[in-house]
């Protein structure tokens, strides 16, 4: 397997053979490469790697390594951050990386002051779509054995009238890493006999465990899988902020076109594009658009919807609103309908408008609940009367116009961005609203720092490959950049791949029990959607 790649400067080349099957063995045929040669010979014996391999059942298997590097010693250190203020929202912020001249400027200040600043180039990541070569420049202090010591120096920097804040090289682009834990299942459709499925377990507005849905599934592997809200002040938590589609029906819309995992006719065929989403609702010679299902009127997770403010572009972990808002509430919403001024109409499987009236209360069995704000509001008042109908159009498309048709047995994850496409790298990071080129405090950690991460592809027999790695452990696994792990997964023989939820998020789960070592303090976190992989029923 591929441990890491840095870059344009690093091109890792631990190799897994291309044609990886269910019952193939991953073998590793090349130790991995560093960006700078003084700092090991790519041919060292110093990378040592272990692996454990499990065939669940005909067609599934999974496989445990850990690759170590002992040529490699990571500290801690102190990085001050440059000032600044976000480009689409206007709050101040902070940043890891900054100009030239504020670097230049830092450094000398920091020397009055009698400390020994190092500046350190950071070049950009091979992305699509942002620009090469030198991202910008961070300023540095110390090496230090222990987070303490580091953190008495960042206090003391601190009150010199400095930002600083402690770090672990270890998760830096610049550096290999010196350990990573991954976790690789590989579904063979041709030979499984069970399904792969996306589900919210019944219930989209709740958050569960991958491993406790696995275990509930009696599911053979299961994943995370897409973004979704954590936190009230965005919307209800559980639901999901990006395309999701379960037994052929969406269970919410896309944020503007971000990559996704299309599981059809239950995982016998699989695809990763970047989906759009559109909806409306139509009364007679009237309609309106619908730009969300199962969201709360007015909030817009990671944007990407057309009336969104301040953007209608994708934005990750950004919250846009809306003051004219149409959503849809279906059946598998299970909670409480937002509440406050707008309008609310009822409507039976045909669309007929079973009752109007304020917001609030539960989705009825067997109906959907249209709620509007705003114009949205007046529309509904106007055209959704009791007994009138009301019927509602989805559609989702990829990016060359082609409609995707959902059937029952029909799933989708999604979450952003790209890694590879056509068999090669191909990150649209910017795209996709991961990292802005013009804003070096929006995604640098996000996407260009190690961290714990989930992924998903497809290799060129139509094989499944779900793999992750742990990350955040200083001195255990420390994770992949966007870059790395689209190396990573290009080098397990996936033509197409995406980032799924990561950080705090990953997980994998073998026959219900949790594999990999999640990053959150509390252990595995509850998300809100996982891929399941199912054997088949016996008779």
């Amino acid at each position: 397997m591929n441990h890491s790649a840095l870059g344009r400067n690093f091109r890792g080349a631990v190799r897994v053979r291309a044609g990886l099957g269910a019952a193939a063995v991953l073998a590793v045929v090349a130790p991995a490469l560093v960006p700078n040669a003084a700092q090991a010979d790519p041919s060292s014996t110093a990378v040592h790697t272990q692996w454990s391999t499990e065939t669940l059942a005909p067609g599934v298997q999974v496989r445990e390594g850990e690759i170590r590097r002992d040529d490699v010693r990571h500290t801690w250190t102190v990085t001050v951050q440059s000032p600044g203020v976000g480009r689409l929202t206007g709050a101040a912020t902070w940043s890891e990386v900054g100009t030239r001249n504020w670097a230049g400027t830092t450094a000398r200040k920091l020397r009055e002051a009698g400390f020994e600043p190092r500046v350190e180039t950071v070049r950009w990541p091979d992305y699509s779509d942002t620009p090469h070569g030198a991202m910008g420049h961070r300023v540095r202090i110390g090496s230090f054995p222990t987070q303490a010591e580091a953190q008495t120096r960042a206090e003391s920097i601190t009150s010199a009238g400095f930002h600083a804040a402690v770090a672990w090289t270890g998760y830096d682009i610049q550096q290999p890493a010196d350990r990573e834990n991954v976790h690789v299942a590989v579904i063979d459709p041709g030979v499984f006999k069970g399904t792969v499925e996306g589900t919210h377990d019944g219930k989209v507005a709740q958050r569960e465990t991958p491993s406790s849905v696995g275990a509930r599934l009696n599911s053979l592997v299961a994943v995370n899988g897409g973004f979704f809200v954590t936190s009230d002040a965005d919307g209800v938590q559980g639901t999901m902020s990006a395309l999701s589609a379960y037994d052929g029906r969406l269970g919410s819309m896309a944020a503007g076109s971000r990559a996704a995992l299309v599981l059809g006719d239950g995982g016998r065929h699989v695809r990763v594009a970047d989906l759009t989403t559109t909806a409306t609702a139509r009364s007679g010679r009237s309609s309106y658009a619908i730009q969300g299902i199962n969201r709360v009127p007015g909030l817009v997770r990671d944007c990407g919807r057309p009336g969104a403010a301040p953007s209608d572009r994708p934005w990750q972990d950004v919250t846009c609103r809306m003051t004219d808002d149409l959503v849809q509430f279906t059946p598998e919403y299970g909670a409480d309908l937002p509440t406050g001024p707008g309008v609310q109409a009822v409507l039976d499987p045909s669309g007929r408008v079973v009752s109007v009236g304020t917001r609030g209360g539960r989705v009825p069995t067997g109906t959907r609940v249209l709620q509007g704000v705003g114009s949205a509001a007046d529309w509904l008042a106007a055209h959704a009367e009791s007994g009138s109908r009301v019927g509602v159009d989805e559609v989702v498309r990829d990016t060359a116009g082609r409609r995707v048709a959902l059937d029952a047995d029909d799933s989708i994850v999604s979450a952003a961005p790209t890694l590879v496409e056509n068999g090669r790298i191909d990150i649209d990071a910017a795209a996709e609203g991961v990292v802005d080129p013009r804003d070096l405090s929006f995604g640098y950690a996000w996407a260009d720092v190690r961290q714990p991460r989930t992924m998903a592809g497809v290799d060129r027999k139509g094989r499944l490959i779900l793999a992750t790695v742990d990350g955040r452990q200083k001195g255990g696994s420390e994770g992949f950049t966007l870059y790395e792990a689209a190396e990573f997964m290009r080098s397990l023989g996936a033509v197409k791949a995406l980032n799924l939820d990561g950080g705090g998020s990953t997980a994998m789960a073998v026959r219900g029990a949790l594999v990999n070592n999640p990053s959150d303090a509390t252990g595995e976190r509850p998300v809100g959607d996982t891929v399941q992989v199912i054997p088949a029923r016996s008779h």
